[in-house]
């Protein structure tokens, strides 16, 4: 069987963690937690960033430092993981549901001033697949309506924007917030684990106090207070330096990684080209302001009964591939919550959306095969 997803070991996630282990700190901002921090910091620029147990506490460390209150109104695509909408959820928010682009399951940048209103808190773009929203549209309205722009970045670590003015920014580092995702099946990993990155600098002192269970215990390790104590809300978000261990193995080798995975992506997207060439299937859109980290790749097919047909096809030959979200506004917890509103292309990306095993150890004859059952399967 060619599973779906197969996590890569570099060789070097046990040798760290019995470093970590050895340095007598293993709880929460130890050594490889500080080098994690200064890698992503150096290589990308990103003002501040904290790892968390998952992206989605990164989220809600999110929600709590932008003040979401009862009644603030959240947009966001309905196209996109429920720890998205969960965060703000919590706080109380009502989510308003934006539909996904014709081209690509990422949020319509053209249908989300329509849904602002007076009660518009935030707008929480996903980088569906590690691809670029039209981040200039996004945070040209939320300079125009004094939004907070969170950028859920869960797929999308060593990806780029290129904005009108022709500077390619990482992604995470153009919103106030922004929120990544370590768990098995992204591109860099460490079982489970996430990360928030703080661009506004007014947020950096307290997003250390609220992930510190609303402490200033961060401050008193580094010498800055003769004690600590509860001075805000705050919950447990920062996790073990194992998990920081493992990490920092994945993202010494984030080069190689990315480039084998979008070696794979162009493997993929060359040998089904000629499917889309029939109009049988559709192909992912990079649009030219996003670039491609490779993080999965997805076919789309005519409706959810031509999907499943494949589904069966694939798994008949060993090969396990997987549709991904159900529509938020149709879920059973909200639906009822939703504004009646139709959304048509999230409603066609959850029925027709195919993700094929995307792993780094995916061998050439892999891609070959998945593809020749495909490629079989409709001529």
């Amino acid at each position: 069987m060619i599973p779906f997803n197969k996590p890569y070991l570099t060789g070097k996630e046990g040798h760290y963690i019995y470093q970590a282990v050895l340095s007598g700190k293993i709880s929460g901002d130890g050594i490889f937690t500080k080098k994690c921090h200064d890698f992503f910091e150096k290589k990308y620029g990103f003002n501040k960033c904290l790892l968390t147990t998952s992206c989605t506490d990164a989220l809600e460390m999110a929600a709590l430092l932008i003040d979401i209150q009862p009644g603030d109104e959240v947009i966001m695509p309905s196209y996109t993981f429920v720890s998205t909408s969960n965060a703000f959820v919590l706080r109380g928010a009502k989510i308003v549901f934006c539909d996904s682009r014709t081209d690509h399951p990422g949020i319509d940048e053209d249908a989300i001033e329509a849904l602002i209103t007076d009660k518009t808190k935030a707008i929480v773009p996903v980088h569906y697949a590690g691809v670029a929203c039209d981040m200039d549209k996004i945070m040209d309205l939320a300079a125009k309506y004094k939004l907070y722009v969170v950028e859920d970045a869960a797929q999308a670590i060593d990806s780029y924007y290129t904005g009108r003015d022709g500077v390619k920014r990482p992604l995470g580092s153009i919103g106030h917030l922004a929120a990544f995702s370590f768990h098995e099946t992204k591109n860099i990993m460490a079982g489970e684990g996430g990360m928030l990155v703080i661009n506004d600098q007014k947020f950096a002192d307290r997003a250390e106090i609220i992930r510190e269970k609303g402490t200033n215990r961060s401050k008193f390790f580094r010498g800055e207070v003769d004690k600590y104590g509860w001075v805000d809300m705050g919950s447990s978000f920062l996790p073990s330096d194992i998990i920081a261990a493992f990490l920092y193995a994945q993202i010494e080798n984030i080069d190689e990684i990315q480039r084998r995975r979008k070696e794979i992506w162009h493997a993929y997207s060359r040998l089904l080209q000629p499917l889309q060439d029939k109009g049988i299937i559709g192909l992912p859109v990079i649009p030219d302001f996003a670039s491609n980290n490779g993080h999965m790749f997805y076919i789309t097919l005519k409706d959810i009964d031509a999907r499943t047909a494949l589904i069966a096809d694939l798994k008949a030959n060993n090969i396990y591939a997987v549709f991904h979200y159900l529509s938020l506004h149709k879920s059973p917890f909200y639906e009822a919550k939703h504004d009646g509103r139709v959304l048509p292309e999230t409603d066609r990306y959850t029925d027709c959306i195919l993700r094929l095993p995307m792993f780094y150890e995916l061998t050439e004859d892999n891609i070959k095969s998945i593809s020749e059952v495909i490629i079989n399967y409709f001529v």
